[in-house]
């Protein structure tokens, strides 16, 4: 399997070349395009320690998906009968990137998420309170690797900046995209007071603390979204 990004950075897709009977998972919707030869399979996702819980493991699972906002299915692409090509995307503009899952795991903000190739488990797990009232959802997603050399597919809005930390950093919480799972995450003001940071404009950041990667979008969805919404005319006019 080969996974090559094109049109970077702005309106990137995943090209994932597949040689026969190999497989790819991906985000429902995600799909823009395939070979005649490749067969498209949908079904529940489940991580290996979800399948090992039984019903009551895979109610939690399902309970978990929906609250994190993301679909409860995942579409499973195979080639037969020779190579094959799948087109992915995501569905805000900008750009997308492909990791080598760590053993430890990376962890991404919710909406991220876009595939996988199949050794990888996905799963929702809490964000917590913190990561809540930071405006990014209760739930986040985990990629754990089953299997060695196993890669998952992660798009942000706008372009992508790799940091690496080594003791502590500061990041927007609306920037951050994807972390190593061995990093920590603290919610805190972005100024000394709440006043401050409020008219700074900056809100809430994470400090983020370890030894680890980061991954950053350089635009903000939510921000974007209410510079759109205010050069919109009102719905009634």
């Amino acid at each position: 399997m080969n996974i090559e990004i094109k049109y970077r950075p702005t309106n990137s897709i995943a090209c994932v070349s597949l040689e026969n009977g190999e497989q790819v998972v991906a985000e429902p919707g995600a799909m823009i395009g395939m070979s005649t030869n490749v067969s498209m399979s949908t079904g529940m996702r489940e991580s290996s320690k979800q399948k090992k819980g039984g019903l009551l493991g895979k109610i939690a699972s399902a309970a978990k998906q929906m609250l994190s906002g993301e679909s409860f299915f995942t579409n499973t692409f195979t080639a037969a009968g020779g190579p094959g090509e799948v087109l992915l995307a995501q569905a805000l503009t900008g750009d997308i990137f492909v990791e080598e899952v760590p053993q430890t795991g990376i962890t991404m903000q919710s909406g991220a998420y876009i595939a996988n190739t199949p050794g990888v488990d996905i799963e929702a797990k809490m964000g917590g309170a913190k990561t809540f009232f930071g405006g990014e959802g209760l739930f986040v997603l985990e990629a754990t690797p089953t299997a060695p050399g196993q890669q998952v597919v992660i798009g942000a809005f706008g372009g992508i900046e790799e940091m690496q930390v080594d003791g502590s950093i500061v990041i927007d919480n609306g920037h951050l995209v994807a972390w190593d799972s061995t990093l920590q995450l603290n919610l805190k003001k972005a100024s000394s007071s709440w006043l401050g940071s409020l008219l700074s404009g900056e809100g809430k950041v994470f400090e983020i603390s370890g030894q680890g990667r980061v991954w950053l979008q350089t635009r903000q969805p939510i921000e974007f979204g209410r510079a759109v919404g205010d050069m919109l005319p009102p719905r009634n006019a």
